[in-house]
């Protein structure tokens, strides 16, 4: 094995992809070159600006199985997600806890696992990877090694109503596992669809997962996506999203980090078609020993484009959470509106949080502005409410709650935001108990 940087991790990743090598021909050119690229280029360390404030020293020395036969999930788990819903459990579709009852017509789900077996040639073309980027080894090992993942496409003009939920559960299952999941979504002119993607932990697991979505918005298409990472306390996520909006589409995307050991998220979005609209807003809860980072990559390439960033992020204990924010107005791109928003809370001297907005403009006639503050709470408000007889627990945190929903009204769903809302609360109540 040639590779520039070698580590269990690399090794453990290396043995999968020889496990695949006797993939159909169609696929085997991109696995391959995903896997030299990932080879050669090792796992990011702090050295790189792009992972500067997430070492994965630790990541690197640990080795993974590759994902084994489907796994029984205490149906408890996904209780509370309504149907129309697919579930992927360690790494496997499952069946007996998926139910498309009420799927609408127009839309069509495929599983990437029939994708690779039926339509090679199509499957090939979504794996490609950049395999010149030398900090982006998870995304190259994840183009050598997905075989699993959904993929949706809504016909032109069709607009689904009702919510799609996809579930991906992390198992515990006897051995510390890796998952590689690409999935695919893909809006025609004119098309709408909201989906709701939740990770859920099912067991004290130690599992790696790293995905891949791209996203791609027809014009005049609309895409609601909520995403509610809630895994368990051990788990490693690794995850990229890439985006393409054409005109006039509008992307409108809520994130709620809330579980895992380390977990990354970069979102890059290419707004290219005149008129197209982001409103993306998030929140990081690091609480525990939790590092949560997450990375924008926003970039304006045609006139008119507009996009909204609400993110907030709370520090608690010994947690870390790390926001980069980066807005590009690509030359061209003439009336262009950009804003970004990032406030944090530390609730604890032992919680750290970086946060880092970055704007460049190469166009004229813009209108943007980007600004973060990383402070306590408020000590007015904190009086106010004790001298009114609040416990300081509950004061702490009602003023927690009110700060972190603000992002939550970002998807414009009533029931959607209200079922969000209370799964936020419960995590907040778990965090602040654990730090009485």
């Amino acid at each position: 094995m040639s590779t520039a940087a070698t580590s269990p991790l690399v090794e453990a990743l290396d043995a999968q992809a020889n496990a695949l090598a006797e993939a159909p021909p169609a696929l085997a050119p991109a696995r391959a070159l995903a896997r030299e690229a990932a080879l050669a280029h090792g796992v990011p360390t702090t050295r790189n600006e792009r992972w500067k404030y997430t070492a994965l020293r630790a990541l690197a020395a640990r080795r993974f199985e590759a994902a084994a036969a489907r796994v029984d999930v205490d149906l408890k788990v996904i209780a509370d997600i309504p149907a129309p819903r697919l579930v992927i459990a360690n790494g496997r579709y499952a069946p007996a806890l998926s139910d498309l009852h009420g799927l609408a017509e127009g839309l069509r789900v495929r599983l990437l696992s029939e994708v690779l077996r039926d339509a090679p040639t199509e499957a090939a073309a979504w794996l490609a990877t950049d395999t010149a980027a030398t900090d982006a080894a998870f995304q190259q090992w994840n183009g050598a090694l997905a075989d699993e993942g959904f993929v949706l496409e809504v016909e032109p003009g069709v607009r689904v109503a009702t919510p799609l939920h996809l579930v991906v559960i992390g198992v515990e299952d006897g051995a510390d596992r890796a998952f590689h999941l690409r999935h695919r979504i893909a809006l025609g002119a004119g098309a709408a669809l909201t989906v709701a993607k939740h990770h859920l932990g099912a067991g004290a697991h130690r599992h790696l997962l790293n995905t891949v979505l791209h996203v791609e918005l027809g014009e005049g298409a609309t895409l609601t996506q909520a995403r509610v990472q809630r895994e368990a306390d051990g788990a490693t996520l690794i995850q990229q999203t890439q985006a393409t909006l054409g005109a006039n589409a509008h992307y409108r995307r809520l994130d709620l980090e809330l579980g895992g050991a380390l977990s990354r998220h970069e979102l890059d979005v290419a707004l290219a078609g005149d008129g197209a609209q982001l409103d993306a807003n998030g929140v990081l809860l690091a609480d525990g020993r939790r590092h949560l980072d997450t990375r924008l990559g926003i970039e304006h390439r045609a006139g008119n484009t507009r996009c909204e960033l609400t993110w907030r992020g709370l520090g608690a204990q010994r947690g870390r959470a790390v926001f980069h924010g980066g807005i590009l107005i690509a030359e061209g791109a003439d009336g262009s509106n950009a804003t970004l928003s990032n406030k944090n809370l530390l609730l604890d001297d032992g919680a750290e949080i970086d946060t880092q907005p970055v704007l460049v403009i190469h166009a004229d006639d813009v209108q943007a502005a980007h600004g973060a503050t990383v402070g306590r709470l408020d000590d007015t408000a904190l009086f106010y409410l004790r001298a009114r007889g609040v416990p300081l627990p509950e004061a702490t945190a009602m003023l927690t709650a009110a700060f972190l929903r603000e992002p939550l009204g970002v998807l414009a769903n009533e029931p959607l935001e209200a079922a969000l809302a209370a799964t936020l609360d419960a995590r907040l109540a778990s965090a602040a108990s654990a730090r009485e």
